[in-house]
């Protein structure tokens, strides 16, 4: 003889079975979203305004619920979201050689070995060549010189001593970029040719003629 269940544990099973496919959807749409989420994080103004709207979006699914009488695995959900918005750390700092060329507007970047400015000690130099400046930093993206590109009148590169260098002259001053190792004389061309790709060419001196005489 087969009993039936009671609407008690009926009401039981349908709870359960609701409250798994609710996490198994939730956890499904997280999934999804972890991307996007990593990629807020590269912008801290949406980092900050996420981290808002989950502390909000908890704060109310810990307090509405309390206040109907409700089930309180909402408000339990809501007391993780509410937790997790203030432990998630903040906005990622670092930034990568292309976010820096798209902020400085630069064509390429180029290695440009090592510079020394002044007393100060040589540093690992990247060069970010756009159309109108070719801008110097550091390897934590530190800018140290800003050159404007329509005032290069010469970017050579030489060996001297076994070393290589690129040598540029702008504005009646100069920087001298110096490479070591095995590469060296490979990375002192590459750098050599990008900056005549954005150089302007010298117009030509046409000589004037003579007024013939009367």
């Amino acid at each position: 003889m087969s009993t039936a269940p009671s609407p008690a544990q009926s009401e039981s099973q349908r709870s359960s079975t609701s409250l798994r496919e609710l996490f198994l959807g939730t956890l499904f749409v997280l999934v999804l979203l972890v991307p996007k989420i990593l990629h807020l994080r590269r912008n801290p103004k949406s980092w900050m305004l996420f981290r808002l709207f989950l502390a909000l979006a908890g704060a109310s699914l810990v307090i509405v619920p309390v206040g109907l009488g409700n089930s309180y695995y909402l408000s339990l959900a809501g007391l993780a979201m509410f937790t997790g918005a203030i432990l998630l750390p903040p906005a990622k700092a670092n930034t990568n050689a292309d976010d820096k060329a798209r902020e400085l507007g630069a064509l390429v970047v180029v290695n440009g070995g090592r510079l020394k400015l002044g007393e100060a000690e040589s540093f690992a130099a990247q060069l970010f060549v756009g159309p109108d400046h070719v801008s110097v930093l550091d390897s934590n993206f530190q800018s140290h010189l800003k050159i404007p590109v329509s005032e290069i009148t010469a970017a050579r590169a030489e060996e001297s001593h076994g070393r290589w260098h690129v040598r540029v002259n702008w504005a009646n001053k100069t920087a001298t970029f110096l490479y070591r190792g095995v590469f060296a004389e490979h990375l002192a061309r590459v750098a050599e040719s990008t900056l005549h790709g954005v150089m302007r060419p010298a117009l030509p001196v046409i000589p004037q003629r003579r007024a013939a005489s009367a």
